[in-house]
This record gives structure tokens, C-alpha cells and sequence, in this order.
């Protein structure tokens, strides 16, 4: 049996093991299984590697993807890059190798969905965890400037406070690397100036459960163009997918 799974704290929202199980399905890997992996803390990981000696694959999700890292053996260059990991690979020889396909999957999404490049793009990315690392890599890779906005200012960036109707009429897109409004909190939304908003904004999501978030809702709203994660968790996984049969 190939074993692949999913780690997080709380995994209800998640739609990777309807993914994967059906691929194995349409691929007809009757030995292949992805399961849902709860982790009080990421303490816990190694003991559910000793008792699963079949996975051969972990896909990390909130809040552990930079919890994560000092418990792998060594970091591809994505997620070196990214500071961030959201696919374990377990190698033949039991080594943990982390990487990052979150950027891909948000860099190719990205590319398809917001035609703007360099200063008249410029992005504001709602949150400084691993998902909001992922899409600084990506902006940086499209020439999209950026700054990050987060409750408490630690470092450069913006506060919720800083989001005035100007700022918002100088960043068209606008990115929520959060997780507020995922189900079951779908009422819930990122603190903007959403009357601000207009034709020319694009709201990009990573959230896709509710398919359509709280935060897309208003920005339809004031005609602004909208996206949710589920293009972004499709292309990382077949990412993720591609290195766990790289050899």
C-alpha cells in the first residue's frame, strides 16, 4: 500500500483527500490511500510516522507549514525559497524532504486570472504565514510589487488600520493568504474598506471552502473580478503529485 495523507490541526475544510482518492480512482491505484491526519501539535508528527510506515507522501497545511521544517531532513529549493513547506516527499531510504508547491500552484493560477504586471499591478497580500511567503514568491517571480498587511505589525508591511479607499485605489489586486472565512466561519471576511473597490480590483482568495467566501462576495459587489483557491489546489497538487513519482 502506498500511503499519502494530510497533515493540520483541523482538516474538516479540506478537500485534498476527495482529490487524491479520486485520482486513484480514475488512475485505478487500488494500492495507493490518502488519509486526514489531526495534529494537536507538530510535535506529534514523528510518532505518526512510526506507526504509518506506508506514506510515502504528506501534503502540510495551516498551521504547521513553517512548524514543519525543523523536523525534515533536508529542504528542495522551493520551499528554501519560500521559508515554507506544504509537501513532505519520504524518500526510499526514510528521509524527509520538504517542498513548496503552493507557489507554483498560485503563480500559474495568478498568471491566467490577473492580466497586471509591474508597478500597475501592485498587490496588497493579506497575511505573513507560509501561504502568504508562497505568493510573495510567486508576485516576485510575475514583477508584481507588493506589501504585506497583518493585524500586528511586526516588521515592514501595512496594519488593517493603513487600508485606506486610497491605498485600495493604488493596489488592484488584492490577495487574502488568510484563513478567515473558511467554513464553518464563511462569515467572516478580511477587514477592507470594501466600498473602495471597483471594476478594476481583482480579489484573489486561497480559500476555497466556501467556493465563494465572504471576502469574493463583497468585492463582486462593487464589480471588482474575483477567484478562490480551488485552481491553486489543483495545481499544487498535481505538483506535489509529480514528486512524489519522480522516481
Amino acid at each position: 500500500m502506498r500511503q499519502f495523507g494530510l497533515i493540520g490541526r483541523t482538516l474538516s475544510h479540506s478537500f485534498s483527500q476527495t482529490y487524491f482518492t479520486q485520482k486513484f480512482y480514475s488512475l485505478q491505484l487500488a494500492n495507493h490511500q490518502y488519509e486526514l491526519f489531526e495534529l494537536a501539535t507538530i510535535g506529534e508528527l514523528p510518532e505518526l510516522l512510526a506507526t504509518h510506515p506506508d506514506l510515502v507522501g504528506l501534503n502540510v497545511t495551516v498551521p504547521y507549514k513553517e512548524m514543519v521544517v525543523p523536523y525534515l531532513d533536508d529542504l528542495a529549493p522551493s520551499a528554501s525559497r519560500v521559508g515554507a513547506v506544504n509537501v513532505i516527499e519520504r524518500t526510499a531510504e526514510g528521509r524527509l524532504v520538504g517542498h513548496n508547491t503552493d507557489y507554483i500552484g498560485f503563480r500559474d493560477s495568478l498568471r491566467t486570472f490577473c492580466p497586471l504586471r509591474g508597478e500597475a499591478a501592485r498587490a496588497l497580500v493579506l497575511g505573513t504565514g507560509g501561504a502568504a511567503k508562497a505568493v510573495e514568491v510567486a508576485l516576485r517571480e510575475l514583477n508584481i510589487p507588493y506589501w504585506n498587511v497583518t493585524r500586528n505589525l511586526m516588521g515592514p508591511g501595512l496594519t488593517y488600520d493603513d487600508l485606506t479607499p486610497q491605498l485600495l485605489a493604488s493596489h488592484r489586486l488584492i490577495i487574502n493568504a488568510t484563513p478567515v472565512g473558511t467554513f464553518p466561519n464563511s462569515d467572516e471576511c478580511p477587514r477592507l474598506p470594501y466600498h473602495a473597490l471597483t471594476d478594476e480590483h481583482y480579489l484573489y482568495d486561497l480559500v476555497y471552502n466556501p467556493m465563494e467566501t465572504l471576502f469574493m462576495a463583497k468585492g463582486k459587489e462593487a464589480g471588482a473580478q474575483v477567484k478562490n483557491g480551488f485552481e491553486m489546489l489543483c495545481l499544487q497538487a498535481e505538483a506535489a503529485w509529480d514528486i512524489w513519482n519522480s522516481k
